[in-house]
């Protein structure tokens, strides 16, 4: 929850810390009784949204180092793009799984390319990046259509959105 509300990682090294056993008593002594010693959390962000966290468990008390910081958080922002780009049906379930059509490997040019729309929406409705990633978003969700695709849109010009326009209404050039 900490990691959550502050929007930045909690590291814990070890769970026996006095300071850790009282500030979280029933989850640290649950977390230990399961086998963890050290807790790693990471927020799952991206602009505005924020989906959950990403919980990384050790069994012995320790410290990530610099890379497996690094690898940590990058696991994170993948989990964050899966997560996001997941269509649910009306009951609330995945349906078909997150991007069909896409490789890993073209997540850092999906990335990308949602970052160039949010950028093109801020001018086109005078608001500011996480108002244009929400407006990319809602558009998305309201058309049953997947977030980079609406994104390729912007970036390529055949989609823009009108500051007066609800939502999930914009021009088609």
């Amino acid at each position: 929850m900490d990691a959550y509300l502050r929007g930045s990682a909690v590291l814990t090294p070890d769970l026996l810390t006095t300071e850790l056993q009282d500030h979280w008593a029933v989850f640290a002594d649950a977390a230990l009784e399961a086998g963890a010693r050290a807790v790693f959390s990471l927020p799952l962000q991206l602009g505005a949204i924020s989906p959950g966290v990403l919980d990384l468990y050790a069994d012995v008390p320790t410290v990530l180092d610099t890379e497996e910081l690094a690898d940590s958080m990058a696991f994170a922002d993948l989990a964050t793009l899966l997560l996001l780009d997941t269509r649910l049906d009306e009951t609330g379930a995945p349906t078909g799984g997150p991007m069909p059509d896409h490789s890993f490997e073209d997540l850092g040019a999906y990335r990308a390319e949602i970052d160039q729309a949010s950028g093109i929406l801020t001018v086109q409705l005078g608001v500011g990046i996480e108002e244009a990633f929400v407006r990319l978003r809602a558009y998305a969700y309201a058309q049953g259509r997947r977030l980079a695709d609406v994104a390729a849109d912007v970036v390529a010009r055949r989609l823009r959105f009108s500051p007066d326009a609800p939502p999930d209404q914009t021009e088609e050039e």
